[in-house]
């Protein structure tokens, strides 16, 4: 791994923190092509199954000041390897409980535990790499959770159809294990020293563009997350099988393996608004596709688009979000990552119903509208953060 006082060393993420970035991504994912599984097998609707991802988001989401704030004051590395042995027992919980609300109450303590790792993961990067050379190296680390999102998708709903939903919660236990013990090796980077949890907060909460980021990323995680988590059970609704819709949404990885390979390449040569532009630009597409027809064709095609503006858009949110209080990074970045599953269990929760009623059109239509919206006001806000003597 590079540090700061190298600028011109290649950064990468050491591949310990890439590994957890991975299994958690993969954690968070595979439970969209399961959803019908878990209703069949338990005797539950939709809306109910729809809990445990939306309850997995809400406890990513209002655990992360915690993490940010216990980062800071006690570091990165080792509050990675503490929840992701706690989140590979919860694993084992969650492949063994009864009933579906011992299920979503044993997927929401995992996701409060995973909630720890990328946002952890992102800070060291940000406190181990160049201001200059930071977006590509987190692009390098998307790149990861990329990967575990595409397997995730791909792989849950195949073994969920021949093995059991049961066996795709267990499946992470043994990588988070590994991951955590790999993490030991590695140096803890230097922190500044902390004022205190409460004084830390609100050097954070009055800053004007930590709240513009996170407003933002909270209607991302809505418009990408949330939304995604519905294209599986759309095309579940019409016939398609586990396996075939957890492929299909799968896409969505490979997009962002793809065109994360091009943020090191675009970063030298489109300014930060334009790559929000590029990336809200083909969400507004996508979905606008999903909208017309819903088929696994228009839904690969727009998991492949909604890649591009994870690459894109949110890279670059999350590179504005490790750079505008370096002294608090930890807090700012967890933050930013409880907003954004913040925002996904919101759009899970009210896309649900629509869902449930087959409404699959305005859903759809209504999510390009707001992806419309998101992507002029992340390009505006960037452009007035940029202009001189812009006040925090």
């Amino acid at each position: 791994m590079s540090s700061s006082n190298d600028p011109g060393a290649v950064a990468r993420p050491p591949l310990p923190v890439a590994a957890a970035a991975f299994v958690s991504s993969f954690d968070r994912f595979a439970v969209s092509p399961l959803l019908i599984l878990v209703a069949v097998d338990l005797g539950a609707t939709l809306t109910q199954t729809l809990a445990i991802a939306s309850t997995y988001y809400f406890a990513y989401g209002v655990s992360q000041p915690l993490w940010g704030l216990l980062s800071d004051r006690f570091g990165r590395l080792r509050l990675m390897r503490l929840t992701l042995l706690g989140a590979a027992l919860m694993g084992i919980v969650s492949a063994s409980v009864p009933g579906l609300t011992t299920l979503i109450l044993a997927r929401a303590v995992t996701g409060a535990l995973y909630g720890a790792v990328i946002p952890a993961a992102l800070t060291y990067v940000g406190d181990t790499v160049s201001e200059a050379r930071r977006q590509p190296a987190l692009a390098d680390l998307m790149a990861a959770v990329a990967c575990g999102t595409a397997l995730a998708t791909a792989l849950s709903g195949v073994i969920g159809d021949s093995a059991g939903w049961r066996v795709v919660f267990a499946a992470p236990v043994l990588v988070s294990i590994a991951s955590a013990l790999a993490l030991g090796r590695l140096p803890e980077p230097p922190r500044a020293a902390q004022p205190g949890l409460l004084p830390t907060l609100g050097l954070v909460l009055r800053n004007r563009w930590v709240l513009a980021v996170l407003l933002l990323v909270f209607v991302e995680g809505a418009v990408v997350l949330g939304v995604l988590t519905l294209l599986a059970p759309a095309l579940q609704s019409q016939g398609s099988g586990a396996a075939a819709a957890g492929l299909a949404t799968a896409a969505y990885g490979v997009g962002v393996i793809v065109t994360s390979r091009l943020v090191r390449v675009l970063v030298r040569r489109v300014s930060m608004p334009g790559l929000m532009g590029l990336g809200g630009a083909a969400s507004v597409v996508g979905y606008a596709i999903v909208a017309v027809h819903t088929s696994v064709w228009t839904v690969v095609a727009v998991a492949l688009l909604l890649g591009v503006t994870w690459s894109f858009l949110h890279s670059s949110l999350q590179t504005w979000a490790t750079s505008v209080v370096p002294a608090a990074r930890g807090t700012v970045v967890s933050l930013f990552a409880g907003f954004l599953f913040a925002g996904s269990a919101v759009g899970a929760a009210v896309g649900g119903p629509l869902g449930d009623a087959q409404q699959w059109t305005p859903l759809f239509g209504g999510t390009a509208a707001v992806a419309f919206l998101l992507t002029v006001a992340a390009g505006f806000a960037r452009l007035r953060y940029e202009s001189p003597g812009a006040p925090d």
